[in-house]
Parts: C-alpha cells; structure tokens; sequence
C-alpha cells in the first residue's frame, strides 16, 4: 500500500515501523496549542491515504505513564482528508506528567476498509448468539 506524507514543518517526522511486523507507525508533535478545552498536539504532517483505507490514530503504550487521553478515543482520517495530523488529548491535572512538542504521541495504523452495501430489512437472520449481550459468555 503506497501511503503518502507531506511535511508542513522543518520539525515534523515521517513515521515509520520501528520493527518489522509492527502495526502502529508514532507521530512526533512538533506544536503544542493549550485550550480550555484539550491539548492538541500538531504533528507538522498531513497524507494521503489511498481510497479504500483508513488511518486510525490510538494512544502509545507510554500513554500510562502520562496524565492524559486521547479526546475522541481512536482518531478516524478519511483518505479525503488533507489536512494536519493533530492529536487532541486531555488536559493533565497541574505537575502531571505530560506530553512535550518532541515526543512521541500517538501512534497511526492504516488499514484497507471494506465497501458496504447497506439495506434496511424487516428481520435479521437467526444466530447462535441471538440478542445476548454483556457478559453473555459467561465472562
């Protein structure tokens, strides 16, 4: 898969696997805007996703060891999209650790999405599972 990235700063990182076998590629912050409401980290980066695809955007596992979170959980990028990569997290609690411009912040995986064909019908096929649902297994 030809995936394309295009750097808007000096400061911005092309991501890359670490390892070969590695899902996730990590986006580096090159820009910090604080609001009342999330920070958001810019990454200096937008791309060009094939049609047919999806980045989605999830925390690092350093997100534990951080007093933050990722404000829409996983971030979706439609291969229309243009724009900046930007990471909206939480606000951390005053001396929390954080996230700085120059670390790592997030991870992004691209992945080949299905076309769906969708109907409305008036009954679902039966299934083994039926209507069952939290905890159903047994778990």
């Amino acid at each position: 898969m030809d995936v394309k990235f295009k750097k808007l700063n000096d400061k911005a990182q092309i991501p890359f696997h670490a390892h070969r076998g590695d899902a996730g590629m990590d986006l580096t912050a090159t820009s910090l805007n604080k609001t009342p409401n999330y920070w958001e980290y810019g990454t200096g980066l937008s791309m060009q996703i094939p049609r047919g695809s999806v980045g989605l955007v999830f925390p690092r596992s350093s997100i534990s060891k951080k007093d933050q979170f990722l404000k829409n959980s996983v971030g979706v990028i439609d291969s229309g999209y243009r724009g900046e990569i930007l990471i909206r997290m939480s606000i951390p609690h005053l001396g929390a650790p954080s996230y700085d411009v120059g670390d790592r912040v997030a991870q992004i995986i691209i992945m080949n999405i299905p076309w769906l064909d969708i109907s409305e019908i008036t009954d679902l096929d039966e299934s083994e599972r039926g209507s069952e649902g939290f905890g159903s297994s047994g778990e």
